[in-house]
Order: C-alpha cells, then sequence, then structure tokens
C-alpha cells in the first residue's frame, strides 16, 4: 500500500495535470515528491514510538491515518494543485507509521535466522508488487472513471485493513516490547525536532528549485537551514541524549555503507520511475495504463530476487549483493537514458524494466536483515525506522535533483526529450556513486 499509493501520481500524472490544469514539470513533480518527503521524514521517529507504545498500536493508527488523508486527497481537483500537494504530503505520514511498525512486528516475531530472513525478504517483494497494483489500479480509474477515486478507494481499503489488523495481530504486540522491568526510554523530541525539520527543509528546497528557480532566495535560505538542523541532529544524537532517535554511536561501519549504497541506488530508481513514465506518455503517446501494463515484468522479477535474497545471502557476503543491486540500478538507468524515442518497447525499455527491480530487491532486504540482526529486540523499530527513512527521503530527494537538471535543460520547454535524458544522466551518476561505494565496500570487508 505505502508503495501503490506512491504509483497514484506517477502512472496518470498526465491525466492529473490535465484535470488541474497544470503542465509545469516542477509543480507536477510535487505531486509524487511531497508524500515521498513526508514518508521519509516521519519515518524517523515512528520507529520509536512503536517502540515506545506498542508496535500494534502504532500500526493500527498509520492505518487510520493513511485513510483519513487519502480521503482528503482526492478532493484536490477543487482545492487546487498545493493543496492537492499538502493533501499528499500528510499522506505520506501514515506509510511512515506503518512501515517501520510492520517490519518491527515481524521482527518481534521471528528471531534472527533464516525464518526471519525469508520473511524479510517477502515483505521486500510486496514493493514492486504493490507499485504495479497502484499504478494500474490508479490509471485504470482515471482513464475510465475520475482520479479522485484512486485516493478514495485508498482509504476504504484502509479503513477494511485497520480492522482485519486489529484481529489478526495478536494483543501482546499492543505493549512496549522491552523486557519485563526494563524501563522504556523516553522520546528523543529534541532529535526529532531537529531530524523531521531538517529533512522537510532540504527536501523541499530541492523540490521547490525546479519550480521556482535556485535564484529566488527562500530557496537557497531554507536549504541552508535544513542543512544547519541536520548537523545540529547529528550532534544531539552523538552527545546530547542517552536515548537518542536513530542510534549513530552504534552503527558499524559495514552498516554505514550499506546505508549510503541505499541511498544512491534509490535516489536513482526514483529518477527511474518518474522518467519511465513521462517517457512513455509524453515522448510515445502512450496511455498510463498502457505504460503501466509495460511495467508487468517489474513484478515477477522482483518477487524472484526478493525470494532468492535469503539464499544468495547464504552464499555471499552482503557487501557483494550490495555491489550487484548497485550495478542492476546502474545498467537499468542507462537503458532507460540511452532509449530512442521511437524504438520498439521490447528493446532497452523491457531490458531496463526486468533489469531494476535486481537492484530494489537485492538492496532492500539485505540492508534490512543487516540493521535488524544488528539490533537489540527492544529497538526493532530504530532498525526499520532507520532504512525505511534512507529509502524513502532518496527517492523524494532524486526526484528534486532530477527536476533542477530538467529545468535547466528543457528552461524553453522545446528539449523535452533532452531535459528527460539530462534526469536520467543524473540517475546514472547516483547509481554509479553507489557501485564505487559497494565495491569499497566489498575491498573493506574481504580485507577484515
Amino acid at each position: 500500500m505505502a508503495l501503490a499509493a506512491l504509483a497514484q501520481t506517477v502512472a496518470p500524472l498526465s491525466i492529473i495535470g490535465e484535470d488541474m490544469q497544470v503542465d509545469h514539470p516542477g509543480q507536477l513533480s510535487w505531486f509524487t515528491a511531497a508524500y515521498s518527503m513526508s514518508l521519509g521524514a516521519f519515518i524517523l521517529p515512528a520507529g520509536r514510538i512503536g517502540d515506545m507504545y506498542g508496535h500494534k498500536n502504532i500500526f493500527l493508527l498509520g492505518w487510520l491515518w493513511f485513510a483519513l488523508f487519502s480521503f482528503m486527497a482526492g478532493f484536490g481537483h477543487s482545492w487546487g494543485p498545493i493543496a492537492f500537494s499538502v493533501a499528499r504530503g500528510f499522506q505520506g505520514i501514515g506509510p511512515a507509521l506503518l512501515v517501520p511498525n510492520a517490519m518491527a512486528l515481524i521482527g518481534r516475531t521471528f528471531p534472527i535466522g533464516t525464518k526471519r530472513n525469508i520473511v524479510f525478504s517477502v515483505f521486500g517483494a510486496c514493493g514492486p508488487t504493490g507499485f504495479l497494483v497502484g499504478a494500474a489500479m490508479s490509471s485504470l480509474l482515471s482513464e475510465k472513471t475520475w482520479w479522485p477515486w484512486t485516493f478514495w478507494t485508498s482509504a476504504l481499503v484502509s479503513l477494511f485493513t485497520t480492522a482485519i489488523s486489529f484481529f489478526v495481530i495478536p494483543k501482546s504486540m499492543a505493549k512496549a516490547p522491552a523486557p519485563p522491568g526494563t524501563l522504556i526510554p523516553s522520546f528523543d523530541f529534541l532529535g526529532a525536532l531537529t531530524g523531521i525539520s531538517g529533512l522537510i527543509f532540504i527536501n523541499f528546497s530541492l523540490n521547490q528549485a525546479p519550480l521556482v528557480g535556485w535564484k529566488t532566495p527562500y530557496v537557497y535560505y531554507l536549504l541552508l537551514i535544513g542543512v544547519m538542523l541536520t548537523f545540529a541532529f547529528v550532534y544531539v544524537e552523538l552527545q546530547w541524549v542517552r536515548c537518542p532517535l536513530v542510534p549513530i554511536r552504534g552503527l558499524q561501519p559495514q552498516a554505514v555503507m550499506a546505508l549510503a549504497c541505499i541511498c544512491a541506488g534509490w535516489a536513482s530508481h526514483g529518477i527511474w520511475i518518474y522518467y519511465f513514465f513521462k517517457f512513455l506518455e509524453r515522448l510515445r503517446n502512450e496511455s498510463p495504463l498502457l505504460a503501466t501494463l509495460h511495467l508487468v515484468p517489474v513484478a515477477p522479477m522482483g518477487i524472484a530476487w526478493a525470494l532468492s535474497t535469503n539464499f544468495l545471502i547464504k552464499k555471499f557476503h552482503v557487501s557483494k549483493l550490495m555491489l550487484l543491486s548497485m550495478i542492476f540500478f546502474f545498467v537499468g538507468m542507462v537503458l532507460l537514458a540511452f532509449a530512442p524515442q521511437d524504438q520498439s518497447y521490447w528493446l532497452q525499455i523491457f531490458l531496463s524494466v526486468i533489469i531494476m527491480p535486481g537492484g530494489m530487491n537485492l538492496s532492500f532486504p539485505a540492508g534490512t536483515i543487516l540493521l535488524s540482526n544488528a539490533m537489540p529486540r527492544e529497538h526493532q523499530g530504530k532498525a526499520a525506522s532507520l532504512i525505511s527513512t534512507v529509502v524513502n527521503y532518496s527517492i523524494a530527494s532524486g526526484l528534486g535533483f532530477a527536476g533542477s537538471v530538467e529545468r535547466s535543460i528543457n528552461y524553453d520547454g522545446t528539449r523535452t526529450l533532452e531535459g528527460y535524458r539530462g534526469a536520467c544522466y543524473l540517475g546514472m551518476g547516483f547509481s554509479g556513486v553507489g557501485v564505487l561505494i559497494s565495491i569499497y565496500f566489498v575491498w573493506r570487508s574481504r580485507k577484515c
């Protein structure tokens, strides 16, 4: 559902933009970036809140929040693009509560070992499947009925899932996971304030710049404030609080390397999926539903790679899996970046579609397993929050950078293909950095 909601404004973007009379690329990208921004930023404290008040309780709260703001986002047609983007931002807080607490429920249910690895792999396999279902349903509803029904349907599904979750998840999961007699640490309010504010300010400036330009003073002022708040967050977590929101001090070098790779790879992936639909719909004049059908191989390939992760981890060090995933990200991005406008789908685009899931579904389970195994049982929410924050925030940030590149190239609206290619070249750069980091990661692990 988290990735299905991401697809709600990716696949039918042209239909939504036409209905709202919005055609500026910077404004259109906000419909997706607002969701990813809040999802990535608010995941940061969500796992810790679940550690304190029970993962089941926060999981149910996330579904109710998701239902409320999915319903409100459906009225964006009458409120205008700015209000719709704000509603999408609030909608993203629901999955921010859901994802880390769902992962923490898995971590609490299964001990470290094969079963936990398999379930985390299945959890990762839900990503491409969820995005594909969300893209298909949003395209179908937008083309055949009215695009707001995409969000109202999500609200109904969320309410139904809330009821199912209430009865299925054991009552014991509604309690804090600390052992009996253990004092539950207090919430890190200062860390949450500086961390969330810093992430939002940085991401807002990155995604607003394509719309108003970097010469607008408040854009780089907010970026500077965001960077300062982020440094303040790191200082607070390292030196100020006894129970930090993010266990920076406890992160091992290999975990930091893995997070850096995931950041680079998923920034590239966010650019890939966004410009995949723009390339097919704007330049090849395909409908959102037909463009989604071209994405169908992502589901079986993603499931296959996700389910193979447990076997591969037994055979190879996690650093080698990270390297392989970064290579997949890079190759998939290269194929899209250089695809000719009039070429058959079955050549570069098809190859890109079947290659890219390897990057998504090797990096996410491997990183999740690594961090989950490194954290004690009572801090599973922190581990889940950290990996999910990096994934979702990287998607939003990557879109912001790509939008600025596209705007600088296609500033007069006459170089659409060149603008798309420029954004894809940036995605190649991100994944290329991931490849270099993962090569060092492999070298370091072999040396140790």
